[in-house]
């Protein structure tokens, strides 16, 4: 029995918004994985600058505390 116009019009609509469900899905994993891969790659620069930056501020504090020990050493022999 041949079925009508309708039922062949509606059966494609069915089959392209379960397409479009398909294609917004695949979208959104692609998004997922970028976004995990980038924020992979800004946790290692982040990493980076703050070992970049403790090391700065060891360097800092190193001659910091080499001066206040020298200087206190100074002072011990004045008295």
């Amino acid at each position: 029995m041949p079925r009508g116009r309708s039922t062949f019009t509606k059966r494609q609509k069915e089959q392209a918004r379960q397409q479009k469900q398909r294609d917004k899905a695949e979208r959104r994993n692609q998004r997922k994985q970028e976004k995990q891969e980038g924020s992979v790659d800004e946790m290692r620069e982040l990493r980076q600058h703050a070992e970049a930056q403790a090391a700065l501020f060891r360097v800092g504090s190193d001659e910091t505390n080499s001066a206040e020990q020298s200087g206190a050493d100074e002072t011990e022999r004045v008295e």
